[in-house]
């Protein structure tokens, strides 16, 4: 008999399995890998991934491990929480919006045509 993982779990449970599946498509974006790249890679169906990414509490902690290791080889799960690879934090600065001084009255009216 099937137990469904999302009704057997708690909250936090569930809110920690969200996180992590984040933290692996914020880490899979990051170093532009595809999600049916690193199901192959993983030797995972592309619905396991789905799963995986989807914070799907019923996906076995090994499958979890290898499409981590098919996405960042060497990075751990550790690391992958704490978001120290260099891809993601890359990630994030070109998100950022960059701060644009205004111009000068010179410049204003240079550009008054």
């Amino acid at each position: 008999m099937r137990i469904d993982q999302q009704l057997a779990s708690s909250s936090q449970q569930l809110s920690q399995a969200t996180e992590i599946a984040q933290c692996l498509v914020s880490l899979r974006l990051a170093r532009r890998v595809r999600q049916s790249e690193a199901a192959i890679r993983a030797g995972l169906s592309r619905a396991t991934a789905q799963r995986i990414e989807k914070g799907d509490p019923g996906v076995a902690i090994g499958a979890l491990l290898r499409y981590l290791e098919a996405i960042a080889p060497g990075v751990t799960l550790l690391q992958l929480l704490n978001g120290d690879d260099p891809a993601i934090i890359a990630m994030e600065r070109r998100s950022k919006p960059q701060r644009v001084r205004d111009l000068t009255k010179a410049e204003m009216k240079a550009l008054d045509f």
